[in-house]
C-alpha cells in the first residue's frame, strides 16, 4: 500500500513527511515529481503565493503535464537504488495549492511479470481517493483552504491525524466523526495555552470513540440536538468546452448530494427522487444501504453528524452512442478578443509588437437549464469569476473593468477578474494592453502561435435553485424517533472545469 507520504508547499517545500513502513522512501522523488510539475507552472518554475490565491481550488492549469500516477526511479537515501534499480509509483493530487503524493512499491512476486517487479496490486483510485480524504480532513480541521499557512501553523495535528488515518501504509480511520473524537480540533485557547506554558496543546483524546466499536463508525452515540434540521442540496457541476465565439464544443455534467445532519439519537432516513433513472455511475457515502438503491432506487441510511457527502452521480442522457449529450445552451456567455499587433508607441514611448485584450460576459436567460417552481424575479449568476492566464512571452499586461476587481500575478502571469453577481442587465467589461517580451515579435507576426501557447479562460458561477436534469427529492422520511425534524432541499448549479477557449 503506501510505503510513504509527502505534503508539498507550492514551492516545492517539503512541509509533510511520515513513513508508514520500515523502508525510508528517499526524497528524490519529490525531485522527480517536481521536475515534471515545474513544466505546467509558470516559466520561474514554481508557484507565487498569489498565483495560489488566484487559482483557489481549480488548479487545472497548473497540473497540465502531471501524469496523476508517475514512475519514478526508487533511490535509497544513501543514493543506491533502493530496489536494485527498481521503481516506485508516486500518486499525487493539488489541492488548495499543496501537493500531496503518496509513494508505493510495486507489488513484489506477481505471477504476471516472473521477473519479480510486479504491478502496482491495489486499485489506483482507492489511493487518490485516500489523498482527498486527507486534504478533505486538514479542511475540517485547520479551515478552508487548507493552505501552506494552515499546515504550518498546525504541523502537531496534521502528523496525528496520519497516526490515526493510517496503519502500515492502508488507509484506517476516515470518518470525520470518530477522528474528531480521537483527536481535538485546534482552537484559539488551545494555542494560547500552548504558547503560554511551552507545553502540549492536548489534543489527544484518552477515550476511545464510541463509533468505532459499532456497526456505524460514522456516526457518534448519543447525539443530541435541540432543533433537528436536515438540509440537503443538490449540486450539479457542468464541466465543458466554449469555443471562442461563445458555442459549446463539449460538455459534461456530475452532481452530488450535499448534506447537513442535525438530528438527534439514530435517526433512520428513506430519500427518494422524483425520476431516479436520471442517475448513473453512483457512489456512496458508506452509510448507505446499497442493495437498497439497487433494488428499489431508493437512498436509506443512517446520517453521521454534521456535514457530509451522501453520493456522487453523473446522468444519464445517452446520444445513442453511449456518451453525454452536451450542453445545449449555457446560462453564461464569455466572449474573447485577443490580438497582438504594431499598435504604435506604448506608455513609454517605443514602438513594437504589442497585445490587446478584451472581454465580455453576459447572462443569459434561456438556456437548458430547469429552474426550481420556488424560484422568483430574474436570472441572477452568483460568484461569477473569470481566470486570465497569459502566454508565456507576455511580459506584464494592464488591464480595466467596469464591474468587479481584477487581481494580477505578475510573476505567475495569471489574472482574476472577480465580477460576482450578473444579472442579464449588467453587461461586464474588460479591456487591457499587454507587453511582449524581448524577441517574441518574429513569433507574434509570423502568426506561428501554438496552441499550448493560448491558454484556454476558466470560468467560475453559480446558479441557486437550478439543475441541469431536473432531478429533485420527491420525499425524505425519518423513522426511529419521535420528532419531526425541518427539512430544507435545494438545487444549485455551478462550474466545474469550465474552460473559453481563446
Amino acid at each position: 500500500m503506501i510505503q510513504s507520504l509527502f505534503i508539498l508547499s507550492p514551492t516545492g517545500e517539503v512541509l509533510i513527511e511520515r513513513h508508514f513502513r520500515s523502508t525510508v522512501t528517499s526524497r528524490t522523488v519529490c525531485d522527480h515529481f517536481w521536475t515534471k510539475a515545474s513544466e505546467g507552472l509558470n516559466h520561474h518554475g514554481g508557484v507565487s503565493t498569489a498565483t495560489t490565491a488566484i487559482l483557489g481550488s481549480n488548479p487545472f492549469m497548473l497540473y497540465d503535464s502531471v501524469e496523476p500516477v508517475m514512475e519514478v526511479p526508487d533511490i535509497g537515501n544513501d543514493g543506491d537504488d533502493a530496489n536494485g534499480g527498481g521503481t516506485i509509483y508516486l500518486f499525487s493530487i493539488l489541492r488548495d495549492g499543496l501537493s500531496y503524493l503518496a509513494a508505493c512499491p510495486p507489488c513484489i512476486g506477481n505471477q504476471n511479470n516472473p521477473s519479480g517487479g510486479g504491478g502496482l496490486g491495489i486499485s489506483p483510485l482507492l489511493i487518490t481517493e485516500f489523498l482527498h480524504k486527507i486534504a478533505d480532513t486538514f479542511v475540517i480541521y485547520f479551515g478552508d483552504p487548507a493552505d501552506e499557512s494552515a499546515v504550518k501553523d498546525n504541523f502537531s495535528t496534521a502528523y496525528q491525524l496520519l497516526e490515526e488515518m493510517v496503519d502500515y501504509g492502508w488507509p484506517l480511520t476516515t470518518e470525520p466523526n470518530a477522528l474528531t473524537d480521537l483527536i481535538r480540533p485546534p482552537t484559539v485557547m488551545a494555542k494560547i495555552h500552548q504558547a503560554m506554558t511551552g507545553g502540549s496543546s492536548n489534543i489527544l483524546s484518552e477515550a476511545l470513540p464510541n463509533g468505532t466499536v459499532s456497526n456505524m463508525p460514522w456516526r457518534k452515540a448519543g447525539v443530541t440536538h435541540p432543533n433537528n434540521e436536515i438540509y440537503i442540496d443538490i449540486v450539479e457541476e457542468i464541466d465543458a468546452i466554449i469555443s471562442p465565439s461563445g458555442g459549446v464544443i463539449s460538455s459534461d455534467v456530475s452532481g452530488s448530494i450535499q448534506a447537513q445532519s442535525n438530528l438527534s439519537g439514530v435517526p433512520d432516513l428513506i430519500l427518494t427522487f422524483n425520476d431516479a433513472t436520471l442517475i448513473d455511475d453512483s457512489s456512496f457515502h458508506p452509510c448507505v444501504r446499497y442493495a437498497r438503491f439497487e433494488k428499489d432506487k431508493v437512498i436509506s441510511f443512517v446520517p453521521p453528524d454534521g456535514p457530509f457527502e451522501l453520493m456522487r452521480y453523473r446522468l444519464r442522457l445517452d446520444n445513442g452512442e453511449g456518451h453525454n449529450k452536451p450542453v445545449g445552451s449555457m446560462p453564461i456567455q464569455v466572449i474573447p478578443r485577443i490580438s497582438y499587433g504594431n499598435f504604435g508607441s506604448n506608455e513609454k514611448g517605443n514602438s513594437g509588437m504589442a497585445g490587446r485584450i478584451s472581454l465580455s460576459v453576459t447572462a443569459r436567460s434561456i438556456s437548458s437549464l430547469i429552474y426550481s417552481s420556488s424560484r422568483k424575479g430574474p436570472l441572477v449568476i452568483e460568484d461569477v469569476a473569470v481566470v486570465i492566464p497569459f502566454p508565456k512571452f507576455v511580459r506584464t499586461a494592464n488591464l480595466n473593468a467596469t464591474v468587479g476587481r481584477i487581481i494580477y500575478d505578475e510573476a505567475g502571469k495569471i489574472a482574476k477578474w472577480e465580477i460576482g453577481k450578473l444579472d442579464e442587465k449588467t453587461r461586464p467589461q474588460l479591456n487591457g494592453t499587454m507587453v511582449l517580451e524581448d524577441g517574441s515579435e518574429e513569433k507574434v507576426s509570423s502568426l506561428s502561435i501554438s496552441e499550448g501557447e493560448k491558454p484556454p479562460l476558466l470560468v467560475t458561477w453559480k446558479i441557486l435553485l437550478a439543475s441541469v436534469s431536473g432531478l429533485n427529492i420527491s420525499g425524505l422520511s425519518v423513522t426511529g424517533e419521535h420528532y419531526k425534524p425541518y427539512k430544507g432541499v435545494r438545487n444549485i448549479t455551478k462550474s466545474g472545469t469550465f474552460q473559453v477557449r481563446c
